[in-house]
């Protein structure tokens, strides 16, 4: 791990490139809040918060402390910084559209690469490394969307932007355990990961340029139709069971009970009503004893 440890920090390279993607990203955020007309507190702080804030939700998670975001002196002073220049110049700024395209993209590249190095130097699964690679890349301008009250970016950009951070972190990954288990050095791991964050760049800015997004979900209008004979099968199998005075299947004996007093109550009211037995016999009685028969018997 100390290896990892050296070709973080030690590095001027990745040093100089670490700061100026602090700055890019610094630019970035303050822009947004001079677009909301916020004031100078708010300008600093959205830059320091675009800058910074991906750091800080990492270290936070890795129990590292103080986070870096608030106790290396050189990034606060260089978020401020972009934030005070963007108030200043941001008609300026805001023109170099793909300039800060390109920073952008450099700044995602290398906060993956950083992010996902740092995590596996605190002993993380190679998984947990690539969140907190992708943590480190895209939360600060999550959190600062959020602030401006703006769909994060992350969700509103159709183009390739978390996907190039996601593929630098499992690339970052790859080549972190190939040094592990010798082969790369730690000279050729450094190599790997500037190809890395050179791979994420070219991969935002051609995602940019050429309009190129990932697909989304398939265009379909109607659900799937369910098969003929699992619809009928399971009606014939209850009404056959209804038929021999069987309760069916999630059916109460007390219902099968009321659907029968039901129906013979129907069936009651169809039909017309019959006399009795006694009535019927008594029928003929009652014709006999009619005033005409009675005055023929007297």
């Amino acid at each position: 791990m100390a290896a990892t440890q050296v070709t973080l920090e030690s590095n001027a390279f990745f040093y100089g490139i670490e700061y100026l993607a602090v700055f890019c990203c610094g630019l970035l955020g303050g822009l947004a809040a001079v677009r909301k007309h916020y004031d100078l507190f708010a300008i600093l702080l959205t830059a320091w918060v675009t800058s910074l804030g991906g750091g800080l939700v990492r270290d936070v998670i890795l129990g590292a402390r103080p986070p870096v975001g608030i106790s290396d002196k050189g990034m606060v002073i260089t978020a401020l910084a972009a934030g005070l220049i963007v108030a200043v110049m941001h008609p300026e700024v805001d023109r170099m559209h793909w300039s800060m395209i390109v920073l952008d993209a450099l700044a995602l590249g290398l906060f993956a690469v950083n992010g996902t190095q740092k995590a596996l130097m605190y002993g993380t699964s190679g998984m947990a490394a690539v969140f907190l690679g992708m943590f480190t890349a895209l939360a600060g301008g999550l959190i600062r969307d959020v602030l401006l009250n703006e769909v994060p970016t992350v969700v509103r950009d159709r183009h390739w932007y978390a996907f190039p951070s996601f593929v630098g972190s499992v690339l970052t990954v790859v080549s972190s355990r190939a040094r592990a288990n010798g082969l790369v050095s730690p000279r050729g791991e450094i190599v790997v990961d500037v190809a890395i964050v050179i791979l994420v760049v070219v991969m935002r800015v051609l995602s940019v340029r050429f309009d190129i997004t990932l697909p989304g979900a398939m265009p379909r209008r109607e659900a799937l139709h369910m098969p003929e004979h699992s619809r009928t099968g399971r009606g014939t199998h209850a009404s056959s069971r209804s038929q021999q005075g069987e309760p069916a299947h999630g059916e109460s004996v007390q219902g099968v009970a009321a659907q029968g007093e039901s129906a013979q109550g129907e069936r009651l009211q169809g039909e017309p009503l019959q006399p009795s037995q006694p009535a019927r016999e008594a029928a003929p009685a009652r014709e006999s004893s009619s005033p005409h028969d009675v005055g023929e018997r007297t």
